[in-house]
Parts: C-alpha cells; sequence; structure tokens
C-alpha cells in the first residue's frame, strides 16, 4: 500500500447513519428524565423553568383561542341576563340593559383588537379578566339606585356567577382568576355597606356565601390549572417516547436497508430499488442499466493486509464509485463481499460503455497497493460487466441482473481489471460457456465438491453442541473456487438443486446417521426453497439415512429472488412438519430483511460478523444491542457468526446471546476430525437449538 493511503483509508471511513439518531436519542432520554422528576414533585415544589417554557410556548396558541370565543359565550350571556333586569329591577332596566349592550360591545372589540394585533394569551387573559370586572361593576353601579331595594340585594348575589365565569368559564391562570373574583368581591360589598341598606342576618348570609364562592372557584380554578399541567407533562412524555420509538424504528429501517460498513445500500436495499427501476420500464419504457464491479483478487489483498485493511479498502471504493457515478444520477449498493451494483437511468448503449469504464478507472484511480496479485498489476482495480435493458421476451429481473452477471465473469475471464458490456448476440454470453458453470455440472460425479464442518458453541454452557456444513468446490487444476463466485452461479444455473440435495445426503450419511454429532446445519438458497418437491425431497433422504428430522436445520439466505412467495412458505411449512429446524443466516447484511423475520417464526437467527467487528466501539455495541433486542422479542434464540478473538469472546458474555460461532471457537474441518471438535456433552445436545 502506498505511503499515505492508509491514512487516507482511515479518514475515509463514513460516519454512521445512525450517529446523530443516537444523540438525538440521548437528549430525549434526558428530557424524558426531567418530566418523570417532574411528575414525582408534591404540589407545593417549584416547577422545572425549561418544562414551563415548553408548557407556555404549547399553550400559546389554545389560550388566544379560548379567551376569544369564551368571551364571545361570556358577552352573549352578560346581555341575555337583561331580561331578568326588567322583571326584578325594573325602573333602572333600561339602564342595565344599556350598559350590558355597551360593555358587551366593547368587550367583543377590545379582544377581538387584542387577537388582530397578535396579543400574548397573558395581555389577552389579563384583559378579559379586567373586562369581566368591569361589566359587573358597570351594572351594579346602575342597579343599586332602583326603588326595589329588596330585589337589588337579592339580584347582587349573581355577582358570583362572574366569579365563576372568571375561574371556571375561563382558562384563566389562577391569578388572573383570584384578581377578577377579589374586584367582584369588592364591589359587593362595597355596595352592601355604603349604598344598600340591609339587616345583619343579610350581611353575614351573603358575606359568607360571596367569601365561600371566591374560596370554592379559586380552588377549582388553581386545581385545574395544576391538572393541565400535569396532563401536559404526561402528553409530553408519551411524545417523547413515541419519538425514541420511532427513532429506534428508523434506525433499524437503515440498518435493514444500509451496509454497515461501506453505509452504501445493502443487497436488499438495491433489490428493491431494482425492481423499482424495473417496474418503470414496463410501464414507461425508461431504459436503464445494471452495473456490477467486483474487486480483483479481492482474498489475496485481506490475507496479505489483514481484514481491517480490507474493509478500509471496502469503504475507500464505495465512496469512490459513489463520487463518479453521480453524473448519471446512479444508485449505488454494496452486493456481496467486495462486490458493488450500481443502478442508473441511461438512454444508449455509449452511455453505458461511458459508465462502466468510468466505474473501472474510479477503482484503478484510488491507486491502493496490491503487491501480491497474480496477474502482474500492483493496484487493487475492478472488473466490471454492465447490461441494459432492451425489448425482449422476458419480463422477469433477474434476467437484467443474471446478464451484468455473465458479463462480470467474462470480464475476469479476459484477464479482470477490464470492462465487459452483456451483448444477447454474442454466444460466448451464455451460460455454457462459464467454466465455473460447466464445472458445476459434473463436479459431483468427478468428487471435485466436499463439505467442511464449523462447530458451533453454547455460549451459557460453552459447550460444542453442534455444527455448520460448508460447501467446497475445486477446479480440476485443485485450484479453491469460493463459495462467493460459485454459489451465484449455481443459482443462476439451476445447478444448486442439485448440489444442495447432495449437501443434505451428505451431511446425514457423514454426521448424522453414525451419531458423529447430535445437530447439524446445512445452507438452503431460496432458489431450492421455490424448486417443487424440495420438502419431498429432503424427507426421502431423512428417511433413507434414518435420521430424524430434529437433528438437520436448514440456514436461508436469500439469493437472486429475494420475494417470500407462497411457494417458500409452503416448503419451510413442510420442512417444519418433518421436524426440521428453520434459521435465518446472516440477519442484517442485506441477504435477510426484516420481512423474513416478520413473515417466519425461525428457531434462531444468526447475525452477521460485521456487526460484532468493533464492539469497542459505543455506536456499534448499541447497534448490536438493538439488533438483539429486536430478534428476541420476536422469540428466535440467537447467534453471532465471526467470534475470533478473546476480546470479541468476552464482550459477547454480556450480552444475550444463546451460540456463537467462528474462529475463536474452531475453524472448518473435514468430516474425520468433527469428533475431535466436538464436545462430549455435545452428544447429548437438547433440542434448544
Amino acid at each position: 500500500m502506498k505511503p499515505g493511503t492508509r491514512k487516507n483509508l482511515r479518514n475515509s471511513l463514513p460516519r454512521t447513519p445512525f450517529g446523530s439518531g443516537h444523540e438525538r436519542g440521548d437528549r430525549l432520554s434526558r428530557h424524558g428524565n426531567l418530566v418523570e422528576a417532574e411528575l414525582a414533585k408534591p404540589w407545593y415544589a417549584s416547577r422545572s423553568a425549561s418544562l414551563v417554557k415548553v408548557y407556555n410556548r404549547r399553550r400559546e396558541p389554545y389560550r388566544r383561542a379560548d379567551a376569544r370565543y369564551t368571551m364571545w359565550v361570556a358577552v352573549v350571556i352578560y346581555i341575555s341576563f337583561a331580561l331578568l333586569d326588567f322583571v326584578l329591577i325594573p325602573d333602572v332596566a333600561e339602564a342595565t340593559t344599556g350598559a350590558r349592550i355597551l360593555f358587551g360591545a366593547a368587550a367583543f372589540c377590545i379582544v377581538e383588537a387584542f387577537i388582530k394585533a397578535g396579543a400574548r394569551a397573558s395581555h389577552l387573559e389579563a384583559t378579559c379578566a379586567g373586562i369581566i370586572v368591569a361589566c359587573y361593576v358597570a351594572w351594579l353601579s346602575i342597579a343599586v339606585y332602583s326603588i326595589h331595594t329588596l330585589s337589588v340585594s337579592y339580584y347582587m348575589v349573581f355577582g358570583t356567577i362572574f366569579m365563576m365565569v372568571a375561574s371556571l368559564l375561563f382558562n384563566f391562570k389562577p391569578i388572573y382568576a383570584i384578581f377578577a373574583s377579589i374586584l367582584v368581591t369588592l364591589a359587593f360589598f362595597v355596595a352592601m355597606i355604603f349604598v344598600i341598606t340591609v339587616s345583619l342576618n343579610y350581611a353575614l348570609a351573603f358575606s359568607t356565601f360571596y367569601l365561600s364562592c371566591f374560596s370554592f372557584t379559586a380552588y377549582v380554578n388553581w386545581k385545574l390549572n395544576l391538572e393541565r399541567y400535569r396532563v401536559f407533562l404526561n402528553a409530553f412524555q408519551a411524545e417523547r417516547r413515541q419519538e425514541e420509538l420511532a427513532e429506534r424504528r428508523d434506525t433499524l429501517l437503515r440498518l435493514s436497508n444500509t451496509d454497515p460498513l461501506t453505509g452504501l445500500m445493502n443487497r436488499r436495499a438495491i433489490d428493491e430499488k431494482l425492481r423499482q427501476f424495473w417496474s418503470t420500464w414496463l410501464t414507461t419504457s425508461t431504459p436503464f442499466a445494471v452495473v456490477l464491479a467486483d474487486i480483483d483478487f479481492f482474498k489475496s489483498f485481506n490475507d496479505y493486509h489483514g481484514h481491517q485493511e480490507g474493509d478500509r479498502c471496502l469503504v475507500y471504493v464505495g465512496k469512490a464509485l459513489q463520487r463518479a457515478i453521480a453524473p448519471y444520477n446512479g444508485l449505488i449498493g454494496r452486493y456481496g463481499g467486495e462486490e458493488f451494483i450500481i443502478l442508473a437511468p441511461l438512454a444508449d448503449d455509449s452511455q453505458l460503455k461511458a459508465l462502466a469504464e468510468t466505474v473501472r478507472s474510479a477503482v484503478a484511480d484510488i491507486t491502493v497497493t496490491h503487491p501480491h496479485r497474480k496477474d502482474g498489476e500492483n493496484i487493487v482495480t475492478a472488473s466490471v460487466g454492465a447490461s441494459m435493458t432492451r425489448r425482449q421476451s422476458s419480463s422477469k429481473v433477474e434476467t437484467l441482473l443474471n446478464e451484468a452477471d455473465r458479463a462480470l465473469y467474462s470480464a475476469k475471464a479476459s484477464g479482470r481489471n477490464c470492462v465487459h458490456l452483456f451483448d444477447p448476440s454474442d454466444p460466448k454470453s451464455g451460460d455454457d460457456s462459464e467454466a465455473v458453470a460447466a464445472l458445476l455440472r459434473t463436479a459431483i460425479d468427478r468428487h471435485l465438491v466436499s463439505l467442511v464442518y464449523q462447530p458451533i458453541q453454547s455460549l451459557p454452557s460453552g459447550r460444542v453442541d453442534a455444527v455448520e456444513s460448508l460447501m467446497r468446490l475445486r477446479m480440476l487444476d485443485g485450484t479453491d473456487v469460493p463459495p462467493s463466485v460459485f454459489i451465484p452461479i449455481a443459482e443462476r444455473t439451476g445447478a444448486i438443486l442439485e448440489l444442495g440435495r447432495w449437501a443434505i445426503d451428505t451431511v446425514c450419511q457423514e454426521l448424522l446417521s453414525n451419531r458423529h454429532i447430535a445437530f447439524a446445519t446445512v445452507n438452503i438458497s431460496v432458489v431450492q426453497l421455490r424448486a417443487p418437491g424440495f420438502s419431498k425431497t429432503v424427507e426421502d433422504i431423512l428417511n433413507e439415512r434414518r435420521v430424524p428430522g430434529t437433528r438437520l436445520a436448514i440456514e436461508v439466505t436469500e439469493g437472486l429472488d429475494l420475494e417470500l412467495n407462497s411457494e417458500v412458505l409452503r416448503s419451510i411449512g413442510a420442512l417444519r412438519q418433518l421436524g426440521v429446524r428453520i434459521w435465518l443466516d446472516d440477519f442484517g447484511t442485506g441477504f435477510a430483511g426484516l420481512s423474513w423475520l416478520r413473515l417466519i417464526d425461525f428457531d434462531t437467527v444468526k447475525i452477521d460478523r460485521s456487526f460484532i467487528n468493533n464492539l469497542s466501539n459505543t455506536r456499534d455495541a448499541t447497534m448490536l444491542n438493538d439488533i438483539i433486542a429486536l430478534i428476541r422479542n420476536r422469540g428466535p434464540q440467537i447467534l453471532v457468526e465471526g467470534v475470533e478473538t478473546c476480546e470479541q469472546m468476552k464482550i459477547l458474555s454480556n450480552y444475550e446471546v444463546d451460540y456463537i460461532q467462528g474462529y475463536y471457537v474452531g475453524r472448518p474441518v473435514p468430516s474425520a476430525n468433527v469428533e475431535s471438535i466436538i464436545a462430549p456433552q455435545g452428544l447429548q445436545m437438547s433440542n434448544s437449538l
């Protein structure tokens, strides 16, 4: 690697899209704690200034509207009482009615003027309280001059209605309600003492009545305001919690659509975009292209520089490709270990060629050194295959993807670090021309395909309880073909069906029929689950080898077809009838999505190794904890893959994880060596897996 490149790779690591969400979550959590503390306070304790500020700000528009419309109602009631004036004090009724109309109209105009001027709610409420007092005093000032003294003395008791209006009809703060009630009470006492002659019994009775009404209405107003504040606190707390839940949901949704290493779209997300492009193509004939870019000899890069530098290289390549395709309005995602996929709306083949070459040169221009390549190059490069929509008989989006995949393998076969566009008229584009595809057709008969077994350890007990079978393929010259290469080809050509049947039969024959191991898992593609009669094939193998279905688990990984259709669900249901356990593999990478976890009750969910690479980082640890909580709430047991160090083992012991797997537990071994990696008590493994 060139000097400075290592530093550049480190600095280029993208910030996680979830960091800001966690920061917001921390703030919400602190605010939530403040609300809880406020709710726990006694009534006489001082309120939180920050919460009161939020409370007043939120109630501001409602207080203004409430004061306005309540004043309308109060004015109507105030004027309507003029009818009673004509009954009880007819000699001054005309004057009191005029005063009612005048003050009522003035009140209406004043309030409307305040509303139009945008007055604050506190100013509006204080004004309304003053209007209530003014209306009572205006009426009382005229009514006391009536010759019907007895009627007036009893009629004055209606002043308590003004108190109730101020304290109960309006939603005034206690200070405004008490202010208005005190002035109304004082007006009554002034009239009783200085204007109207009343008996001592009257004075005692009605003074007591006024003071009682004052006390009652003031207390009720204070109580209502206290309850309004508590209702706000509870609603605010519920809102904060809802926001936290929404952020967690958004985080998990982003997690299900984002590659955790590069920050690009993962396979699940890019597949959804691919289907959207395809749907638009079918309805509007808007053409688009699929470009696949695979980093050349990436395994040897990892072996030489280490996985950490390999991850940094992937991040840097992803960022470079993202910048390169921006002028084409393209979308990019990480489609596999070192494979990237680009979708872009293009008009013709010339644009496709330009885009593909842009992708290839963008990787080469990074100039990251790669001295251990087998082809003489000394920098990281990429092979690029591309295909574009055209009028054809096929109506499946998988066809376009397959074409780009064939073009990619043609580019690799042409020496790598080159571009190959799919040409439907070129006979070399067919599946029969691919060396790996041809090899797969005879791999079983030639004994070129084999199985190795990797141990699975129970974290609570420390016991190796089971193994996972892993398929291996070698060329005729003995060269190993990575599963990431031959599995997609096998899925595309249909060879995966025979390979899958062979794998299940071999596991039963090598391990389960002679009880070398009590439990084993086999990886199955969705292509196999969709195949008619797959569950019957499994049943026949189990019967022939005399192996109970409960000793076999099927690990489901998404292949080219990501749809969970009825055939897949029926196949899974039939396997369950046989006692076969259903596991979900590579959760969180895009090969398996949240929709799978929602629709199928898996016995065990395997969390991909990428989520434990940096558990010392608080952000990554929190993400893993969220994933575990999500799975745990659904019910399946949890297995974490890729445990390679003692430090990872120690950290995972603090999580609610049932099983672990990785080089720290044991590397894959042939069937002959399985007994050496299985603890003796493993043969008495429970059926909890």
